[in-house]
């Protein structure tokens, strides 16, 4: 389990890498949209950053993550410019790819093509008179 501090670190370097790879680096990915931030865990002593990326709109994922991850030190850099006020130090990145987006479309496909036949129809129950008395748990029921 996380600690408050390390919340508030993950927080603050998921909303202001989203910035820096969207504002201040954007010449990285050669027009293409910059992949969108979706985890980013931070480890007990603040030094180490894991980076969730959700590369969707692309057509090579790994090249993409290729090209993230050889500019990890620009990223880095540009990151400290940011939080300089807010953070003593800043992590080292690494980054990994989220599919987890490209994985619930998936299951959502299969779902998709199951057949799952109607439910038989309700067969008319006992009448409520002749329905067994209900036992009492309580003194007071």
């Amino acid at each position: 389990m996380e600690s408050k501090r390390q919340q508030k670190m993950a927080s603050l370097l998921q909303q202001e890498l989203a910035a820096v790879l969207q504002r201040d680096l954007p010449h990285l990915f050669g027009g293409a949209l910059a992949p969108s931030i979706s985890l980013v865990k931070v480890t007990p002593d603040l030094g180490q950053a894991r980076v969730y990326l959700s590369l969707l709109l692309g057509n090579d994922a790994d090249a993409r993550l290729a090209l993230v991850r050889d500019s990890g030190k620009e990223i880095r850099q540009a990151l400290a410019k940011r939080i300089r006020k807010t953070a003593r130090v800043v992590p080292e990145l690494v980054f990994f790819h989220d599919d987890s987006a490209a994985y619930a479309a998936h299951m959502d496909g299969i779902l998709g093509q199951l057949h799952i036949p109607p439910a038989p129809p309700a067969t008319e129950g006992p009448d409520a008179d002749d329905a067994p008395a209900r036992p009492r748990l309580f003194k007071g029921e």
